[in-house]
């Protein structure tokens, strides 16, 4: 990660103002960054080297200089964006070289994160993000498609509502420019369907595609299929996925079916993934997929599935 200018909260030449903040006001902010670093970079792995890379940022500066900072939240969450604006350029390459399809890392409800952890005491990175709209397969999807300036830009002013001096501080751009950047980003996504606070019915239908597709009944899964759905895996090279998305309601239909038959052993389990209702495969009481839906007007139109082992720690049998 390239280290960019901080940001100063202190006029030059002045002394120390205040004594330095002390350890619990700073690892306080760890919840805030983990949220903003998630929603970022869309994964829990390289959001928990963001926030450690900031904090690495912040113990670096000498005692007098973390006692002249106003602000040591401010400071942390401009330092965290930049990192992660940093961090989103170079994953752009390293996706071009990813095998298959990448889908980010999927999360499930605080409640239920069971695996992982590194020691007494120890709290996990998923512990800390605040499930909503903002953190929904979709929604993480969309954001993928645009750059990463338009990404931080957005994520910064339409989610967590900094003000867009605030966010020019981050991206280097001017007020105006990050105001154009937000904007060509807002026109990438979706209007909320009515559906969509439906969060009941959403799960009625994922039921249905879990009792559908383990008794192999193609036709009811193509009743619950919307004409246009596609299946997206993501095996990244370590586990078998389809190399593209399966299109077509007919196609993902049969397609499933053959995967239930090829792993005769495989249970579905019900669980939310990134706060929406979602399907975990296990296999031997092990985690081997997550999948995420897309369902509107009572149909499936998106099925994200990740099967990459390293996307999966935060999962394990309940």
């Amino acid at each position: 990660m390239t280290n960019p200018a901080e940001p100063e909260r202190t006029a030059p030449g002045q002394e120390q103002v205040s004594a330095e903040p002390g350890p619990d006001a700073v690892m306080g902010e760890r919840r805030a960054l983990t949220n903003l670093a998630y929603r970022l970079l869309g994964s829990l792995a390289d959001a928990e080297d963001a926030v450690q890379e900031t904090y690495a940022r912040w113990y670096a500066l000498s005692p007098e200089r973390r006692a002249a900072v106003d602000s040591p939240g401010a400071w942390l969450r401009t330092v965290a964006g930049r990192v992660c604006l940093d961090v989103l350029g170079s994953a752009r390459a390293r996706r071009e070289r990813y095998v298959g399809q990448w889908i980010p890392e999927p999360l499930p409800d605080p409640t239920e994160w069971v695996g992982g952890r590194r020691g007494p005491g120890s709290v996990d990175p998923a512990d800390r993000i605040t499930l909503d709209e903002s953190v929904s397969m979709a929604f993480l999807v969309v954001l993928e498609a645009m750059t990463p300036a338009e990404r931080v830009a957005f994520i910064l002013h339409d989610v967590f509502r900094y003000p867009f001096a605030e966010v020019a501080e981050i991206v280097g751009r001017t007020p105006a420019a990050c105001r154009q950047l937000a904007s060509s980003a807002r026109r990438r996504v979706p209007a909320p369907e009515p559906e969509a606070g439906s969060a009941a019915r959403r799960a009625d239908v994922v039921r249905a595609f879990k009792d559908a597709w383990q008794a192999k009944d193609i036709g009811a899964l193509v009743g619950l299929l919307a004409p246009d759905v596609t299946a997206t895996g993501d095996g990244g090279g370590v586990t078998a996925a389809a190399p593209e998305p399966v299109a077509g309601a007919e196609r993902v239909a049969r397609f499933f079916a053959e995967r239930t038959a090829a792993a005769p052993g495989m249970r579905l389990v019900e669980r939310s993934v990134n706060g929406q209702p979602g399907l975990v495969a296990l296999v031997d009481g092990v985690t081997v997929s997550v999948m995420a839906f897309d369902v509107t007007d009572g149909r499936i139109h998106r099925i994200w599935a990740v099967l990459n082992p390293d996307k999966l720690r935060p999962w394990k049998a309940s």
